[in-house]
């Protein structure tokens, strides 16, 4: 998994006057390409939807570059060339990268728009010089559940380490990352690699005997897919506490 891919932190919802569908499905009608549209000779661009647990219903919108000193604007589409937003040149983080130059990664999230449809979203970045570039993201209107089932939950007492943490898989989720931080310091202390099981093992030198934790997942159904990104549909499951026994 790419560096970049752990900056988008993260399901696709479907709106009031649109039905759900599988990924498959429309992955299928969908025109298939064999060069990756989400690059352009100046940076990356990547779109979804993220259901989080207290934003249920947003695009997530990012785009990094490694040639931010030349670009004068960035303006996102939708599939009917309508604008949906215009990312902000001074709201980024900045990607360090070795032996290699730095990129700034532009991040915003906004809401689904009621014009929001299926089909291939567009950013045009126009440099200083004049010149103009374009990358696309397609995106499926449909929905990925947050996890359910978690356990260890509701501050369970914890006393055999190395410790499995489990959930009840989710329909559509291929990839699974766990996040444990401890509620002490507030500190992440693990975070695992992408995961095709709905149970991650955390190392015992993670853990401290009498700490206190939450842990939560992050589900998506792709991992860098030519026609969908990084990912399409991903969710936040609510956090989930437990204590380590002194």
């Amino acid at each position: 998994m790419s560096t970049l891919t752990h900056l988008k932190l993260l399901i696709l919802f479907s709106l009031c006057a649109l039905p759900l569908y599988s990924v498959s499905s429309y992955a299928q009608e969908s025109t298939e390409i064999h060069d990756d549209p989400h690059y352009s000779d100046v940076g990356f661009f990547d779109i979804h939807v993220c259901n989080w647990p207290k934003r249920t219903h947003f695009f997530k919108v990012l785009f990094s570059s490694a040639e931010y000193d030349n670009i004068e604007s960035m303006t996102v589409y939708t599939p009917a060339e309508q604008s949906l937003i215009t990312l902000d040149k001074n709201k980024y983080r900045t990607l360090k990268r070795n032996n290699k130059p730095d990129k700034r990664v532009y991040m915003l999230d906004i809401d689904v728009p009621e014009h929001a449809a299926t089909g291939w979203y567009r950013i045009d970045v126009k440099t200083m010089d004049g010149k103009s570039f374009q990358a696309k993201d397609y995106v499926i209107m449909s929905k990925l559940e947050r996890a359910t089932g978690m356990t260890p939950d509701n501050d369970d007492m914890v006393s055999q380490l190395p410790l499995t943490l489990r959930w009840h898989a989710i329909p559509g989720a291929n990839f699974y990352q766990v996040f444990v931080r401890d509620e002490w310091t507030g500190k992440q202390v693990y975070s695992s690699k992408l995961l095709n099981t709905n149970e991650a093992v955390i190392p015992e030198e993670k853990l401290e005997a009498g700490g206190y934790y939450s842990w939560s997942i992050h589900a998506r159904d792709t991992n860098e897919h030519v026609l969908l990104g990084d990912f399409q549909m991903g969710s936040l499951s609510e956090k989930a506490f437990f204590t380590v026994k002194d």
